[in-house]
C-alpha cells in the first residue's frame, strides 16, 4: 500500500491527540489528560514558532504522525530540528510508515538550513532504538535531565 506524508492541518487534532495518548500509555505506562493533550497539540497550531505535525496515510486514511520541534544551536548558528510525539497505529506498524516520516522530516530539514535531526527514546524501547540506528541516526553521548513544574 502507498504511504504518503502531509503537513498536519487542524482536521487532525483529535487523531494526534488521540495517538499522543495511546503513545505515551502503550511505552510508559503514562495516563495522559485528553483535554490536555488537545490544548497542547492545539497549541502547535495556534503558534507555528513551536514546530508543525506531519501526518502519514496509507490509503488516504491517516496511519501515524510525528511532531517537529526547533532548538537554536548558537554552537552550530543553526536549528536542530526535535522528531516528537511519533506514533503508528498498531494495524500499519512495520510498513515502512516511522520511515517515511522520517524521510519527510529529513527533507524538510536540510531544505530549510536546520544543522540537524534529534530524537529522543525511552531507554527500555529497544525497537525503536533499532529502527532509529536502522535509519542512520547515532545515539549521543548526552543524558536527559528535567524538572518538571
Amino acid at each position: 500500500m502507498s504511504i504518503t506524508v502531509r503537513t498536519a492541518t487542524r482536521a487532525d487534532i483529535a487523531n494526534i491527540a488521540q495517538w499522543n495518548r495511546a503513545m505515551a500509555w502503550e511505552t510508559e505506562n503514562k495516563p495522559l489528560d485528553p483535554a490536555v493533550l488537545e490544548r497542547g497539540v492545539t497549541a502547535v497550531f495556534d503558534e507555528p514558532r513551536r514546530g508543525f505535525y506531519l501526518v502519514a496515510e496509507r490509503s488516504g486514511e491517516p496511519v501515524g504522525c510525528l511532531l517537529v520541534t526547533y532548538e537554536w544551536s548558537d554552537w552550530r548558528a543553526g536549528d536542530f530540528w526535535w522528531i516528537q510525539s511519533v506514533y503508528v497505529v498498531e494495524s500499519a506498524r512495520r510498513e515502512g510508515v516511522f520511515r517515511q516520516l522520517y524521510e519527510d522530516a529529513k527533507q524538510r530539514a536540510a531544505q530549510a538550513g536546520a544543522v540537524g535531526l534529534r530524537l529522543y527514546v525511552e531507554t527500555e524501547n529497544e525497537r525503536a532504538q533499532r529502527t532509529y540506528a536502522g535509519l542512520g541516526m547515532e545515539r549521543c553521548h548526552y543524558f536527559m535531565y528535567e524538572a518538571e513544574f
